[in-house]
């Protein structure tokens, strides 16, 4: 894991526009009243109550009362929650990287839907958003530095990590899952996401109580396989938002921020390499090499082998190079959506020589739902 100085000095602090300004960007639209005061009390529940959780339960822990079954519940919830996020709500329905049954489909939806990361239609919208303005002014969580010196940095990084949670803007889900929208089956999923929710607090419960046959079992099985789980298994999903734009190897040049982190890849599944994913969104496979760890990537693999999952997309060993000697990066890459704005930002080389990168983002792509699927695209 390295420092490179152009993931915080090179940008530009962000505008401090009005919520209303920021309506103004493709795609994205401003909560107001009620709604937004909904949408800040579900963020400030699944911020806090979790954190409760996992407090009761490391107390637990530090006092030896935790046994294996409660251990086991935690790694088992946490596999299938980050499974269901990184295979099904962001391989799968955001990138279109692979193709499997309706069965394999709705598990990894619901288990998706178990992390209390928001309904699938907003989940999607959102990622899209942030791939199409990734590290602009409209990119919905950016570790851009808000404001000057390290606590501007900082700030950045909050804001990345769960405060854009509590802001107002949104992306329109017309806009950036407007094919998700004509499918049915997954209009249920996203209806029934507080069904699933639940399920993922009261199914570890359900687990731990039955087989110590006591309500205590059921406590601590809440604790470790529901709410703890869930605490930390999404502080390592938004790390991939926050520390993955700020730290971390680059060994594509993608008009972005985005790093390579490993440790974050660990324990997120591979999502932690950002800059691979960036350069090449439509790919299954984040782990473009098999030394880059990519679990998610490797479960897939294995899957297609058993005829689980098939249509699996990946660049060629040609199709890297290429990307990689694409240095500047100036425009979209072949088969990306067309451009109907430029942002320029002032940013840093990495030998220390200032430089003016034209960076190119599609604020208005022919079918913004499409942004960021194609494994040569952004």
């Amino acid at each position: 894991m390295t420092w490179d100085s152009r993931s915080t000095a090179a940008l530009p602090p962000p505008p401090h526009a009005s919520a209303s300004a920021q309506a103004f960007a493709a795609g994205v639209t401003c909560l107001a009243g009620p709604a937004r005061r909904l949408e800040q009390l579900a963020a400030l529940t699944v911020l806090l109550l979790p954190a409760a959780g996992f407090g009761l339960a490391l107390q637990l822990l530090l006092q030896g009362r935790c046994t294996a079954l409660d251990l086991a519940l935690f790694g088992l919830m946490y596999t299938l929650q980050m499974a269901g996020i990184t295979m099904g709500f962001h391989r799968l329905l955001a990138h279109k990287a692979f193709r499997t049954s309706a069965a394999l489909e709705a598990v990894l939806l619901v288990c998706g839907s178990m992390a209390a990361q928001g309904p699938l239609l907003f989940w999607v919208a959102t990622h899209r958003r942030h791939h199409v303005y990734s590290d602009g002014p409209a990119d919905p969580h950016s570790p851009r530095p808000r404001g000057s010196g390290a606590l501007g940095s900082l700030r950045g990084l909050w804001h990345a990590h769960v405060g854009w949670m509590l802001g107002s803007d949104r992306a329109r889900w017309s806009f950036f899952a407007a094919d998700l929208l004509r499918e049915r089956r997954l209009l249920f999923f996203h209806r029934s996401y507080p069904l699933w929710v639940l399920l993922g607090l009261g199914l570890p419960a359900a687990v731990g109580g039955l087989a110590t046959a006591d309500w205590d079992g059921a406590w601590r099985g809440l604790l470790f396989g529901g709410l703890a789980r869930m605490f930390l298994a999404n502080q390592a999903a938004w790390c991939v938002g926050s520390l993955c734009h700020r730290f971390g190897r680059r060994p594509f040049e993608t008009g972005d921020c985005s790093a390579n982190n490993w440790l974050v890849a660990l324990i997120t599944f591979g999502e932690g390499l950002q800059n691979n994913h960036h350069a090449f969104p439509g790919s299954f496979r984040h782990g473009l090499h098999w030394w880059e760890p990519d679990p998610a990537g490797w479960l897939l693999a294995a899957f297609g082998a058993l005829g689980w999952v098939w249509d699996l997309r990946r660049p060629d060993a040609a199709a890297i190079e290429r990307r990689r000697r694409h240095i500047a990066n100036l425009g979209p890459a072949p088969g990306a959506p067309r451009v109907q704005a430029v942002f320029r930002h002032g940013r840093r080389s990495s030998n220390g020589r200032d430089r003016l990168v034209e960076r190119r983002r599609a604020q208005v792509p022919e079918d913004a739902s499409a942004a960021g699927r194609e494994p040569g695209g952004r």
